[in-house]
């Protein structure tokens, strides 16, 4: 299985860590999260990786090079400007072969077992989400588990967050044309037409989604002896 690590953001809530940074280039427990990423998928067994770059995206193809120092394949899907989520998979779909792959948002901290995807079964055209229990900056959460298909969320409902974590098909994307698309209409029409599975990983993920968290975080793996240096 392929895996792609979504890197293109703008991070604009980090900012002025962004301004100069981009946001999966942030360090945290002597580290860029994008390295945690990458050497977590080389450990699970998954060495054919493709990270898309937008802002800043000079820096991130530097960093990666073609992978060789973590014994992976880096293959990168340059965006003029940031396409979203699905827009920017949907770019690099030629990178990513004919098989189910596996998606992780470059800005999130998990000890999610990647290998646990790798035999993931995805239903045509469909996909498989990862749910985590929801953070305090996202009380709601996005969806329901139902015996382990994906649900919306009905009025005054409370429910999981997408972890940024999951694996698709190609066909997943099949209707999508290229340019700037979000990934929540795929989901909602996935969930409509039956097409969308999912679990709940109870283990350690977060977003990290402003300076504080970055900074937390960083004291959080330095205190349990992870902040090596790199």
């Amino acid at each position: 299985m392929r895996a792609m690590i979504l890197a293109a953001g703008l991070g604009k809530r980090m900012r002025p860590l962004t301004d100069h940074t981009p946001k999966p280039l942030l360090r945290v427990g002597g580290k860029p999260l994008l390295q945690w990423h990458i050497e977590a998928l080389a450990a699970a067994g998954v060495t054919e990786l493709v990270v898309n770059a937008a802002h800043l995206g000079e820096q991130v193809a530097d960093f990666c090079g073609d992978g060789s120092r973590w014994g992976v394949s880096i293959a990168l899907s340059m965006e003029p400007e940031p396409l979203e989520t699905a827009g920017g998979i949907q770019r690099a779909l030629p990178l990513l072969g004919s098989e189910p792959f596996l998606v992780v948002n470059g800005d999130v901290w998990t000890d999610y077992p990647f290998a646990r995807l790798l035999d993931c079964p995805v239903a045509p055209g469909g996909g498989h989400l990862v749910l985590v229990g929801n953070p305090p900056q996202h009380p709601r959460g996005d969806f329901r588990l139902e015996a382990g298909a994906v649900a919306g969320l009905g009025e005054g409902e409370v429910g999981l967050t997408f972890s940024g974590i999951a694996v698709y098909s190609p066909g997943f994307f099949a209707a999508l044309a290229p340019g700037k698309a979000a990934l929540r209409p795929l989901f909602d029409a996935a969930i409509a037409e039956g097409r969308l599975s999912g679990e709940r990983y109870e283990g350690q993920w977060q977003d990290i989604g402003t300076p504080e968290r970055l900074a937390a975080l960083d004291a959080d793996l330095a205190g349990r002896g992870r902040g090596l240096p790199a």
